[in-house]
């Protein structure tokens, strides 16, 4: 009986020890393990985003600029039609508006229609012209009879006297009405007056665009309200307010980088065109005008705007970036650099000084580089993403 356990017992133990090398045998063996599992081999600067996402990101470029590094200033200002190319056209005296020929965002010629208008006035001055002149004419005839009378002996000197007395006055009388009708930019009348002779055309004296209508047809326009605001968008002014110790330090004929609130990623250029002579007491500023040249009509009259202007003399390049073009990437001041479509370089950069809407890049780019501006901040959140998934992962 004894012998009888003591084989059953070896028999167990063997059992349990086969089992317990066959639990541990599929982990003693690394090349088991799931190809999942491999180290990660794509580059870990790039970042790569699919095209339904890309649709959705609002992503814009900006190229690398390397410019002077002298000292600058960041000036405040508006946008505003150049006064050489603006004109507001209103009516010369009280008019009703029959048809308006113009609307806002026309592009006119000068001296084409913008409005036709009826006016009382106006017909009662070519009334006053018409007989004026048929006074004349009347006044003229007896002129030239008296004088044939005179030299016949027929009639007194003194009558022709009186006859050339009402010859200068119906010519005078012409003149006056002549002039009243050129207050009211018409010419006189050639003919007899016709049942329009209350009609009359505005015309734009410039070419330009039209910004701006206050008139509809049937209205009665006055002349102390203008009826079109027409100016030439090619070129703008932008006037901003420097500081006096910066103001004497600006030359006339400087280049100036403008950057507009509404057109974010986009370089305009402009030269200083005047710097004003006075101090504003209020503000202790001093107005200066900026000569904006606008390609493709896209700024507008009113935009606000940031002119860094240089405030001195530097020789020395510097390479500047936009300041949302720069992202905080594992602690690291990095740009996006698009390198194809969805696929963008996280590169780092040496962040140097900040300049109004820019920052000075030390290292890490160079001229003519292509990096992201607006959308930069969400590509960043992909990247980060993207980081903590490979960090569960392993």
């Amino acid at each position: 009986m004894k012998r009888l356990h003591l084989i059953l017992g070896l028999s167990l133990a063997l059992a349990g020890c086969n089992r317990g090398a066959d639990e541990v045998k599929p982990a003693a063996s690394p090349a088991a393990a799931p190809a999942a599992e491999a180290p990660h081999a794509a580059d870990p600067n790039l970042l790569t985003i699919d095209a339904g996402m890309m649709r959705d990101l609002r992503v814009t470029t900006a190229v690398v600029e390397s410019r002077k590094g002298g000292e600058e200033a960041a000036l405040l200002g508006e946008l505003a039609v150049d006064e050489r190319l603006y004109a507001e056209v209103g009516v010369p005296m009280p008019a009703r508006a029959v048809r308006v020929l113009a609307t806002p965002g026309d592009a006119v010629t000068r001296g084409q229609p913008l409005l036709h208008l009826q006016s009382p006035d106006l017909g009662r001055g070519r009334a006053e012209y018409l007989s004026a002149a048929a006074r004349l004419r009347l006044a003229e005839a007896a002129l030239s009879r008296k004088r044939g009378l005179l030299e016949q002996r027929i009639v007194p000197l003194r009558e022709v006297q009186e006859a050339e007395a009402e010859y200068e006055n119906a010519r005078a009388a012409v003149r006056a009405a002549q002039a009243a009708l050129a207050a009211f930019g018409v010419d006189p009348p050639t003919g007899e007056l016709t049942t329009d002779a209350s009609s009359f055309t505005l015309r734009s004296p410039i070419a330009g665009t039209v910004i701006a209508r206050q008139v509809m047809p049937g209205q009665m326009l006055e002349p102390s309200v203008p009826a079109f605001r027409i100016g030439d968008l090619s070129r703008l002014w932008l006037t901003v307010h420097a500081f006096e110790r910066d103001a004497v330090r600006i030359a006339k004929g400087a280049p100036a980088r403008l950057a507009f609130s509404a057109l974010p990623g986009q370089r305009f250029d402009g030269i200083v065109a005047t710097v004003g002579r006075q101090v504003e007491r209020e503000s202790r500023t001093v107005p200066v005008r900026i000569d904006v040249r606008n390609p493709g009509g896209m700024l507008r009259p009113g935009m606000s705007a940031t002119a860094h202007v240089p405030v001195g003399a530097s020789n020395t390049a510097i390479l500047t970036v936009p300041v949302a073009a720069v992202q905080r990437v594992k602690g690291e001041s990095c740009v996006f650099i698009l390198k194809e479509a969805g696929t963008f370089e996280i590169r780092k950069i040496g962040r140097g000084r900040e300049l109004g809407a820019e920052v000075e890049v030390l290292s890490g780019l160079g001229p003519k580089d292509t990096i992201v501006v607006e959308g930069a901040f969400l590509l960043k959140a992909q990247a980060e993403k993207g980081n903590a998934a490979h960090g569960d992962h392993g």
